[in-house]
């Protein structure tokens, strides 16, 4: 169980490839731990662990259809990554600029 204490990091969260597979499948539609099980290569437990994760993140939430628990991904938490990332956007931008500036200049 998390440290209730220790604040949430995203950065570790996405980190761990099992968790990011789940956010991929969760962007398309929301699914049941069913649906996630069947394609990933975890098992139910292991798919429960990583959505609790992502649930005390703020990166998914849960409805409830008759007896299933339907995930749902939350976009909203990804913005401080998006944030962080911006700075270096900016410079792979000016890095493509430039290499088509040359190739132009080459022709």
């Amino acid at each position: 169980m998390r440290n209730q204490n220790k604040p949430i990091n995203l950065f570790e969260i996405i980190a761990e490839t099992n968790r990011r597979n789940i956010i991929d499948l969760l962007r398309t539609r929301p699914r049941s731990v069913g649906e996630l099980v069947e394609s990933s290569q975890l098992s139910q437990p292991g798919v429960s662990k990583h959505l609790r994760i992502l649930r005390e993140a703020g990166l998914v939430m849960i409805s409830k259809d008759s007896q299933k628990h339907i995930y749902h991904l939350r976009a909203e938490p990804l913005v401080e990554i998006d944030n962080w990332l911006e700075p270096y956007r900016q410079v792979w931008s000016n890095r493509l600029d430039a290499l088509e500036q040359f190739l132009d200049e080459e022709e």
